[in-house]
């Protein structure tokens, strides 16, 4: 019954729809969907008894226009755009110094040996080699804390409330 009211009404109601929504082709094809959804929820509704099916369709979609134009003009302060917003300039000041204060906290938490592996290799910026060098260990030695620091760093983090 669906395939056949589609395939005798679809053209015609969709016309209708692009009509309905300025001709916005993803909002007049929802329309259209949501017109025949309602369709086949309310079979009664089609009896031609009751009058013109194609009628019926019609006032549908033109009243599920009319709801939907009215919950986007309901909505106050929204902006309908195709245009992307600008991403933002990045975390300002505040944001920052709340991370570093954060950050430095969770690093004083740390074991002696787990803070000086980390800074060495994630602040400073040395590789493992350079930081067992500085540190006076093995460069496996290096490779093992800084595993076992970032574990407990997040341990720490998460103690403190942080998530990712």
């Amino acid at each position: 019954m669906l395939r056949a009211l589609h395939d005798e009404h679809a053209e015609a109601l969709f016309a209708h729809a692009l009509r309905l929504v300025n001709g916005d082709l993803q909002r007049a094809e929802d329309l259209v969907q949501e017109t025949l959804l309602r369709a086949w929820r309310h079979p009664e509704a089609l009896d031609p008894s009751r009058g013109s099916v194609r009628g019926w369709l019609f006032t549908t979609a033109r009243n599920l226009a009319i709801d939907q134009w009215r919950r986007r003009n309901a909505r106050v302060g929204e902006i309908v755009t195709d245009d992307l917003p600008e991403p933002p300039h990045g975390p300002d000041e505040a944001d920052r110094a709340v991370e570093a204060w954060t950050v430095a906290e969770a690093l004083r938490r740390l074991s002696q040996s787990h803070r000086e592996v980390l800074v060495e290799c994630f602040y400073l910026g040395r590789s493992v080699t350079e930081a067992a060098g500085r540190l006076g260990v093995p460069p496996g030695t290096v490779k093992s804390r800084t595993h076992y620091a970032l574990r407990s760093l997040r341990l720490v983090l998460a103690e403190m409330g942080v998530t990712r």
